[in-house]
């Protein structure tokens, strides 16, 4: 910003009421020039809309998906070619909702930018989502269906096959998040999947870089993330499972070593910390900070492992909020996976910030 729309804007968070008479007249400008400059601000998401609304500031913003997560389990051994008995439910998902949920509940300020079809399943999610999260910068399509995700899961609560109809995704461009972009320049941190196309995902990379707005991408699948750009510059965090980092960084991982290589790789690109997991042997951190290391995870009964990557991102987020160093970050985000995996909802109903605390005291 340039210093007449600093004072502009000083003025305007001194009186959010101001007229641009009154503007013109302490700026010593024309009324048509700061009419100019309110215009250049509201694009720049400095301010929304014509009333001089100032975005609240928020700790984290979530952009991406918010969709219909159907599970399907098996209650024998899963045999393909052929009907399965299996028990079926139905909650909220979405990767970036999902992580939403998990920091509301956990006591954080957060945003949620999405797209839903204006139908039963679409105000199902917001309804539900709206009491731990601000669901305002949402989009409610009436031209597209909402999102569903429908997993089937073998006897023992593991993924067998899933399905993913995120087509609604596809009408999102870089108008929408321009129009939001007041919400991500007030925050704390933004949190983005790969659900949006990769013009919209490059752009909020760049924007994010240009305003040293702290940024962490969590990729949906190893086919999405290959929207992401080459050039990550900018990116403060990248969270990806094993597949996610082979196809971010053209290489085969096939031991312990190839998981710090594929990461060295993804910091080369621009990253500054990179976790990858790996399913029932934890995860590896590296940054370029030097810090480095493997945790391992404890044994724990495993109900369900839908959204536990989700709740991962949410308590690294939340821990990386708090101040803390990576390796104890990815500790907090490991206790609050725990409490997913102990759940057969997508986001534990129980979690909050004691039962986190007590968990990570627990295990760690």
């Amino acid at each position: 910003m340039n210093e007449k729309e600093q004072l502009i804007l000083r003025l305007i968070k001194n009186d959010p009421f101001i007229s641009q008479n009154e503007l013109a007249e302490k700026t010593g400008l024309s009324r048509s020039a700061v009419a100019g400059y309110i215009s250049s601000l509201t694009k720049e998401g400095k301010l929304l809309g014509r009333a001089y609304v100032l975005p609240e500031r928020k700790d984290i913003v979530c952009i991406g998906g918010a969709n219909v997560d159907r599970k399907i389990q098996a209650l024998s051994n899963l045999q393909f070619g052929t009907s399965n008995p299996a028990e079926s439910s139905q909650s909220c998902g979405g990767v970036a909702r999902n992580i939403a949920e998990n920091l509301g509940r956990l006591g954080c300020d957060v945003a949620l930018v999405t797209v839903v079809g204006d139908d039963h399943e679409g105000k199902w999610l917001l309804n539900d989502t709206k009491a731990y999260v601000d669901i305002s910068p949402s989009l409610v399509s009436a031209h597209s269906a909402t999102g569903t995700y429908t997993a089937v899961l073998d006897n023992e609560g593991e993924m067998a096959v899933a399905l993913a109809d995120m087509s609604i995704y596809d009408s999102i461009d870089i108008d929408f998040i321009e129009k939001r972009w007041g919400y991500l320049a007030s925050s704390e941190m933004v949190v983005i999947d790969t659900n949006f196309p990769d013009k919209v995902l490059k752009q909020i990379i760049v924007r994010c870089k240009e305003e040293n707005i702290p940024l962490c991408i969590t990729p949906v699948s190893s086919p999405k993330a290959k929207k992401l750009p080459e050039d990550l510059q900018g990116v403060t965090w990248l969270i990806a499972n094993k597949d996610e980092a082979e196809a971010l960084s053209g290489m085969k991982i096939n031991d312990e070593g190839d998981f710090f290589k594929s990461a060295e790789k993804l910091m080369e690109k621009g990253v500054e910390k990179v976790v990858i997991t790996r399913g029932d042997k934890g995860l590896i951190f590296f940054t370029k900070l030097g810090e480095a290391g493997v945790l391992l995870p404890p044994k724990v009964n495993v109900e369900d492992v839908t959204g536990a990557g989700d709740s991962l991102v949410a308590g690294i987020m939340y821990a990386h909020l708090k101040g803390l160093e990576t390796e104890n970050a990815c500790k907090i985000g490991i206790a609050c996976s725990i409490l997913t995996l102990q759940s057969h909802e997508t986001v534990n109903p129980n979690l909050n910030h004691l039962r986190l605390q007590e968990t990570f005291k627990q295990y760690f």
